[in-house]
């Protein structure tokens, strides 16, 4: 007869068989890189449909909810009618802030997107929370909110990835280069560019270029390309008059460009930062935010609908538009604005798209007012947006090959590729300089993370001084006489002790070199401690344990589990109980052989 706990047991052991490639498949893959590479382009082609599936999704909202003819794009229309323009966005709001809350009650996961899964978390991503992501993406650019698709593209494509990895039960590095294979094939089929998926991964998301991912991440966005354009067509290209070489004196005031992106792109994530502090200290609940950014939104509309979506249709038709200098400052302005209320105020989505409208709109204006002050330049309008779009994108996002290539494969025009190039460069070293994060890793930092690029550093903190210490320590009381230390504990026989009080509860350390010294007089050891207020803890990290030792310059220091007391500080004396003890040579021994091994596992395995 079947009891429920034996009924719960075999529903566990069908979900375990479901969630889990295979025995046969898993060795294939474990054991050689082609097959890794047929699992990435696997990941490629699924991606791809799903870009597809949310592409079409999002059109198919904006022609309903704004009337658009079909193939309609919303952020490119020449007029809407003004109740759908205000009302759109504020329904949206209204549907995003519930979609908030009942996120909020489904999962307690925290989201974790794929730089942040490849930086501390080897790779590993939760489907439940990146489907809430990816729908609350589709709510909000749906609706019109100023947000790109690509946060929900990279999301489900990546966390699809990741939940195929694990099922095939795969190490840690392969792990991490599957789940940039889901972000390659999601980029490069939502512009079109294979080249450019690949190198968004790399750049951003795997953090490294080696030989090792070369073949899975090109395969996956190859194949992610060709199944977005066998679905939809794929997005187009620039058709634009571009000129066969840019002269040499034409680039310092394309360098001048960059630089000046860099500082608008500074000031737009700035301001994202701004928005938000703002609507949290307006004490509007959190689900009611987007209601409010959504009046904000519907407000702009009526001046220009190109405020609304992620601006990438705005973008092609404005490139090349002759637009006045008056109009192109004015969508600029508003167009920032607009997407730092819709991010601060609660709607998801990413700067990608956005950050290229803005890019474009800059360098037309820029090559404007070089025309309204009567400063000679050869250069069309196009060129100074092409490089003006290059460079912000890279002072939000990052990767400069990545922004470069796609230029290239979006107007095919090599001269253009090593202008934009060019400012890339200037304007990510005037990032790194003054700002020193790109949108993503400074959202990180906001929430107290030290992540600078999707480099692994989840190892680190699992090495942690509890897994490093040793246990089998002798203690000394601090109570005994110098005269009994010195007999029961010979030079020679240790380094260091450590010294408790009755209750076992930490108070230093002494040096048995000191202790012996034949000029010490102390009546008993507690007058010879050491490091009275420097311990380890069991769940600090190698490197802040490291930190800590060249701090107190110690060869050994205790570790301590800690007590919190009202009054006492957390590495005060007397107020934890020894655990073990850690030298600093093991400490370092134990970090460089780890950083030795990803390492290797970057470079595909090669040693030199």
């Amino acid at each position: 007869m079947d009891t429920p706990s034996s009924h719960s047991h075999r529903h566990r052991q069908l979900s375990e068989k479901l969630l889990h490639a295979p025995y046969v498949l898993r060795a294939l893959v474990r054991a050689d890189e082609i097959w890794l590479t047929v699992l990435a382009a696997f990941v490629g082609c699924v991606t791809g449909g799903c870009v597809s599936f949310i592409y079409w999704l999002t059109q198919w909202m904006h022609e309903v909810i704004y009337a658009l003819p079909a193939g309609g794009k919303l952020s490119a229309a020449p007029f809407l009618e003004p109740s759908r323009a205000v009302l759109g966005p504020i329904i949206g709001g209204v549907v995003v802030g519930l979609a908030l809350l009942m996120a909020r009650y489904v999962s307690r996961q925290a989201t974790v997107d794929p730089i942040e899964a490849n930086a501390l978390h080897g790779g590993r991503m939760s489907m439940t929370t990146s489907l809430h992501v990816t729908l609350q993406t589709i709510l909000s650019n749906g609706f019109g909110a100023s947000v790109g698709l690509e946060a929900g593209y990279t999301q489900i494509g990546s966390a699809i990835a990741s939940r195929l990895g694990r099922s095939f039960r795969l190490r840690r590095n392969d792990l991490r280069i599957l789940v940039g294979c889901g972000a390659a094939g999601a980029i490069g089929a939502a512009f079109n560019a294979p080249l450019t998926g690949a190198f968004y991964a790399f750049e951003l998301v795997i953090g490294v270029y080696s030989l090792a991912t070369l073949a899975p991440v090109v395969t996956a966005s190859i194949m992610a390309v060709l199944t977005d354009r066998l679905l939809t067509g794929g997005a187009p290209g620039y058709h634009l008059q571009i000129p066969l070489s840019i002269p040499p004196a034409d680039y310092p005031p394309l360098l001048a460009l960059s630089l000046l992106a860099a500082l608008v792109g500074i000031a737009l994530m700035r301001g994202v930062t701004l928005m938000e502090a703002l609507f949290t200290r307006s004490h509007i609940p959190y689900w009611g935010r987007p209601t409010l950014g959504g009046i904000a939104l519907g407000l702009m509309a009526l001046i220009t609908p190109q405020v609304l979506s992620s601006g990438h249709s705005a973008l092609h038709m404005g490139i090349d538009a002759p637009y006045t200098l008056s109009k192109i400052l004015m969508l600029l302005v508003l167009k920032a604005i607009a997407s730092a209320i819709s991010i601060g105020s609660g709607f998801r989505g990413g700067l990608f798209f956005a950050s290229l409208f803005l890019g474009g709109m800059l360098g037309k204006a820029f090559g404007g007012l070089l025309l309204a002050v009567s400063i000679p330049s050869t250069l069309p309008s196009t060129v100074f947006a092409l490089v003006g779009m290059g460079a912000l994108a890279v002072a939000v996002v990052g990767g400069p090959l990545t922004m470069s290539f796609l230029v290239l494969e979006t107007t095919g025009s090599l001269p253009i590729t090593v202008a934009v190039l060019a400012g890339t460069v200037i304007s990510s070293l005037t990032v790194r300089r003054l700002f020193g994060y790109s949108f993503t890793t400074w959202r990180f930092h906001l929430r107290g993370e030290a992540i600078r690029s999707a480099v692994d550093i989840g190892w680190m903190r699992n090495l942690t001084v509890g897994r490093m210490m040793r246990k089998d320590i002798r203690t000394v009381c601090a109570t005994i006489t110098l005269e009994r230390f010195r007999r029961d504990y010979p030079l020679g026989s240790s380094h260091s002790m450590i010294v408790v009080d009755e209750r076992n509860r930490y108070l230093g350390m002494i040096l048995l070199a000191e202790a012996h010294a034949s000029e010490t007089d102390a009546a008993c050891i507690g007058d010879l401690l050491h490091f009275k207020h420097t311990v380890l803890t069991p769940d600090m990290t190698v490197k802040k344990a490291i930190e800590t030792f060249e701090q107190a310059e110690a060869d050994s220091l205790a570790v301590v589990e800690q007590q919190a007391t009202p009054d006492c500080n957390h590495n005060s004396p007397g107020t934890g109980t020894v655990l073990g003890l850690l030298t600093e040579a093991y400490a370092l021994r134990r970090y460089s052989e780890e950083l030795d091994q990803r390492r290797r596992e970057l470079s595909g395995g090669i040693t030199m």
